[in-house]
């Protein structure tokens, strides 16, 4: 299929951008990557007026290491992100990015359109949450940084405004004894997880060590849990991750086998963090 008629505009600058987007609202969508937009057009899943296209504004290109976080600009792929320092100020990102579709995708696909996206299936997404990171929104009416928890709504909804363009998506370094993991089941490596979980331990002298999840595809938008105090029981882990989501079935998978992948993953993903 082809795409439904579109109006196209190519901004020069981030200021020219958000002027596009206040005129426009909610009949225009922002394409950057266009990794998951542009099938969404040619299948007519998405039918927007006009396209908004920023790979112009060089400026979002970038990915930093500063202040205690990984910052990631609006125009940053995927592989930019993984093969530079931002995978070893916090690895998770590495080892989330590791499983995002395949090589191809990853040269084009940028990483804060994947987590405006808000695709509950989506890998950065769940490290977003499980960091606790935030996500950079600039609009003509000036700028709002809107944390992880705040930020994802629902499947394929962000807190993003019609107005406004996500120009960054920040993600604290990895802290002082701490360590993560990313596992998932999928059909077929590169395809959607059919679960998936991230995993972060982080050890303190004399006291129990915390540990965090993040699930997705088990649920509206990834599912984040405090395990501290079943981590270190397999059994415990898993009754308590199984007893906590509730998922969907569909062609993929039925709710039953996705909550059973939940518990046995979440147990996978804390004990490698616990050995890395």
């Amino acid at each position: 299929m082809k795409p439904a008629p579109f109006e196209y505009h190519r901004p020069a600058t981030v200021a020219e951008a958000v002027a596009v987007m206040a005129e426009l609202g909610d009949t225009a969508k922002v394409l950057a990557g266009g990794q998951s937009l542009v099938p969404m057009l040619s299948m007519r899943l998405a039918a927007p007026d006009h396209l908004v296209d920023i790979n112009r504004l060089a400026e979002l290109d970038y990915v930093r290491v500063a202040d205690g976080a990984v910052k990631v600009g609006a125009l940053a792929r995927h592989r930019d992100v993984e093969r530079r320092a931002a995978s070893a100020a916090q690895p998770l990102l590495g080892q989330a990015l590791r499983l995002v579709a395949h090589p191809t995708i990853r040269n084009r696909g940028t990483t804060v359109g994947s987590i405006v996206h808000a695709d509950p299936a989506g890998e950065l997404t769940a490290v977003l949450a499980v960091l606790g990171g935030s996500v950079r929104l600039v609009s003509a009416g000036g700028e709002r940084v809107v944390p992880a928890a705040d930020f994802f709504l629902g499947p394929l909804e962000s807190a993003t405004r019609p107005d406004e363009l996500a120009v960054e998506v920040s993600f604290p370094v990895a802290a002082d004894g701490a360590s993560s993991a990313f596992v998932e089941v999928a059909r077929r490596h590169g395809d959607y997880a059919v679960c998936g979980v991230a995993a972060v331990v982080r050890r303190g002298s004399g006291k129990k060590a915390e540990a965090r999840l993040a699930l997705i595809s088990v649920a509206a938008t990834p599912l984040v849990l405090d395990v501290t105090m079943v981590a270190n029981s397999d059994d415990a882990l898993r009754a308590y991750v199984t007893g906590q989501v509730e998922p969907s079935g569909d062609i993929h998978a039925s709710a039953d086998y996705r909550r059973h992948l939940a518990g046995v993953l979440a147990v996978r993903a804390v004990r490698e963090a616990q050995a890395a």
